[in-house]
Order: structure tokens, then C-alpha cells, then sequence
């Protein structure tokens, strides 16, 4: 049995999601895969459910009712892993935006340099974004500014989404208090992984904006990220203990 597996969360990835599957099942090192997908109108369960014929015992399918929110569905498949052993357990984009060759070196970055959070950074090196407009990626990166500032936390691209996990990460933080959806989701994530005292490492990729289908950014979860994290940071400061690593 492999010892990593990336969740993949997927609404409307018809166009996408069997060309990130077969990128990740060509890499020299052994990933299993899990799909969770929001029931998407286009058809993307049915696509993984084919495929799942082709890599028998190494891909995985979650079908949930509804589009009920990235956050929810991360949150799912991290219980998931937990409960089927994972040691390595990594967050990736369907949409190809996440380079599937970078899965090896966010590995390498836990299982080899002794880290418990690598995370995909695109501002840990200047600025390594392809085909965002210039108004996006400003934003995108003064939002990272932002949340510095409020919670004090040392990561360059605290909304980032591709990340490597350590199993003991994600048995130490309390899953189901985790609410948020999006970037927020993101951030208090990384939040609680660093107040518990857990090493944290940035490993810097390129981040593509994707080509085939449409992008799930909307200004709800840009403004749940904007508020979030002052209640994060708020809660943190009031209940210390729930944040802290223990004695």
C-alpha cells in the first residue's frame, strides 16, 4: 500500500480531472488518489468511476449530495486517509493549476527533511504565477501580506492550496471546528498547524491558471478569508489554549 495520497476535490472538472489523475499515477513515486466530488451536473463522478477501473486499488471515489464547499470536502477526505492509514497526505487542485510533478518534492520535503506541513508556495521565490492578470495576482498577493500582519504567522502564500500534510498534523488539529470554506479554510489550516508548534516548510512551484473549465473564486469566499482571519486571530487570543501546542 503507498504511503501518500492527494485528495482532489472536484464540481465541474469534466475537462480536467482524468488528465491531473493520469499525471499523478506517472510520477516515479507511488500515489493513491481520492476524488471527492460536490455531485457535479457535468459528469465528473463518471469519469473518475471509469478510471477507477484502469488503477484498481490506487484510485478512490467520495460522491457527497451537494456543492457544499471546498473546506467540507478536504475535511472528508482527510478523515478518509486517517482512518485508511495514510502517513502522507496532500490538498491539490483538479484544475491543473498544482503541477502534478511537484506532488515529489512536497513528499521529500516530509518524508525525507523531517517537515509536517510542506506547503506549494508561489511567493517564497518572487512571484511564480502564470497566466493570472496583473489585478489577480496583486490581489492574491497583498492578501498573503494581509494575513501576515494579523496573525503574525511566517508563511508567504497563506492562501495557498497545495500542501503536503504529516498524518500526526491533521490528528492533532480538530477537524470538525474547522467551518470555513475557501481561502479561509486555507489559511486557518496553516494557522492551527503553526500554533501547534508543527515545522512548516514552503517548497516554491509555479501556479498555471487553469485553461479548460471555470474558475470556483467568487467575492463570498474572498470576504469569508478578509473577515476569517480576524476572527482567528480573535478566537486564538481568547481561547489560547484551543491553538496552543500542550504542555
Amino acid at each position: 500500500m503507498a504511503d501518500a495520497l492527494v485528495i482532489i476535490p472536484t464540481y465541474n472538472e469534466r475537462e480536467n480531472v482524468e488528465k491531473v489523475i493520469r499525471m499523478i499515477f506517472s510520477l516515479p513515486r507511488v500515489f493513491h488518489v481520492l476524488v471527492v466530488d460536490d455531485n457535479s451536473p457535468d459528469g465528473t463522478a463518471r469519469v473518475v468511476s471509469e478510471m477507477m477501473s484502469v488503477f484498481p486499488g490506487s484510485l478512490f471515489l467520495e460522491k457527497r449530495t451537494g456543492k457544499l464547499g471546498l473546506g467540507t470536502a478536504y475535511i472528508h477526505g482527510f478523515k478518509w486517509a486517517l482512518d485508511r492509514g495514510y502517513e502522507y497526505i496532500f490538498e491539490m487542485d483538479a484544475d491543473l493549476s498544482h503541477n502534478p510533478d511537484d506532488l515529489v518534492q512536497l513528499y521529500e520535503a516530509c518524508a525525507v527533511e523531517g517537515y509536517d506541513l510542506a506547503i506549494g508556495s508561489r511567493y517564497i521565490d518572487g512571484v511564480n504565477v502564470v497566466n493570472w492578470p496583473l489585478g489577480r495576482v496583486l490581489m492574491s498577493y497583498m492578501a498573503s501580506i494581509y494575513v501576515r500582519t494579523i496573525t503574525r504567522m511566517p508563511v508567504y502564500d497563506t492562501t495557498a492550496g497545495f500542501k503536503c500534510y504529516k498524518r500526526r498534523v491533521l490528528e492533532a488539529i480538530p477537524l470538525d471546528d474547522i467551518r470555513f470554506t475557501g481561502y479561509a479554510f486555507q489559511i486557518e489550516m496553516k494557522f492551527r498547524a503553526w500554533k501547534l508548534g508543527f515545522k512548516i516548510r514552503e517548497v516554491s512551484i509555479v501556479f498555471t491558471d487553469r485553461t479548460e473549465g471555470e474558475s470556483k473564486m467568487s467575492t463570498g469566499i474572498f470576504r469569508e478569508a478578509v473577515l476569517g482571519v480576524i476572527k482567528l486571530k480573535w478566537k486564538s487570543l481568547v481561547s489560547p489554549k484551543k491553538y496552543s501546542a500542550p504542555d
